[in-house]
């Protein structure tokens, strides 16, 4: 294959998957790492890409996750619908993961009366909710790590400690959703933290409010159907709904106005006992 041909190949790849990291370039197109960056700084230098730490993007996609507090005011009345009915999905005693994320952390909010759980979360703004609520009879584990823009901790401290941790239930905030992507985020650590939360998990729900549908990060944290439950909202349209239910068995749409689920099965997650009893809280750093 031809140079040109070869860049070429590299776009039509970068725009039909959203994002490709640079090692999967070189094994798609048979081609050493080395060719694979300079073909890649070149169509970044004419503007057809965006490169990023370990990979690429097509130009239209944000290089770099926006801010914490930038994104929490955001769909705040989709994100706080979502997030009060994620809380009925869980049961006093269980073990809760809950990943970074603002519309996480809105769920954080909303748990803090819920007596006995044992919450392990890389989120640092979920940590302070819990923390500032003091409820008593939590426990509350906050994993260490780098710290990325979307407060999230990442890294080998973060993995390690999820390696040996059991959880009833993993609450996912993820970046974006789509058919062939799945759920993503922009940040590859992030998503390496993500899949060490989803191991540790039996069930994992995704939160991800209708804004997401169509939005790839470069990184795949699971597909659509690793997700055995999906909390959304009444602004997604009728085709995207479609695709997830077809892929995820317990789609659970909320009217944002009441945030209450309009057309929802019922969830196992109501069902899953906790692993152990919570002993008082405490908040580890």
């Amino acid at each position: 294959m031809l140079g040109p041909q070869r860049r070429s190949a590299i776009v039509n790849e970068v725009r039909r998957r959203g994002g490709v990291r640079l090692s999967e370039l070189a094994s798609v197109l048979g081609v050493s790492d080395m060719t694979v960056r300079r073909d890649v700084d070149a169509l970044v230098e004419q503007g057809l890409l965006t490169r990023v730490r370990g990979g690429v993007l097509p130009v239209d996609t944000p290089a770099d996750e926006p801010a914490f507090a930038t994104k929490q005011v955001r769909q705040a009345a989709e994100k706080a619908a979502i997030a009060a009915a994620a809380a009925a999905l869980v049961a006093p005693g269980s073990a809760v993961g809950i990943s970074a994320g603002t519309t996480t952390a809105a769920l954080a909010q909303k748990l803090t009366e819920v007596n006995n759980l044992t919450i392990v979360t890389n989120s640092v703004a979920v940590s302070d909710v819990l923390h500032r609520a003091a409820n008593p009879t939590q426990t509350v584990i906050l994993t260490g790590g780098i710290r990325t823009p979307s407060d999230a901790l990442v890294g080998s401290a973060a993995t390690t400690l999820l390696a040996g941790l059991n959880l009833d239930v993993l609450f996912l905030g993820v970046h974006g959703m789509d058919d062939r992507g799945g759920f993503t985020t922009p940040n590859l650590a992030e998503a390496e933290t993500n899949r060490a939360l989803v191991a540790a998990a039996r069930r994992t729900v995704v939160l991800a409010d209708h804004t997401k549908w169509g939005v790839v990060g470069i990184a795949t944290i699971i597909p659509l159907d690793g997700a055995d439950v999906l909390v959304t909202d009444s602004g997604l349209d009728a085709s995207a709904l479609a695709v997830l239910r077809a892929n995820i068995a317990d789609v659970m749409c909320v009217e944002v106005s009441s945030g209450r689920p309009t057309d929802a099965s019922t969830s196992v997650v109501r069902s899953i006992p906790s692993v152990r009893p919570a002993p008082p809280a405490r908040v580890e750093r």
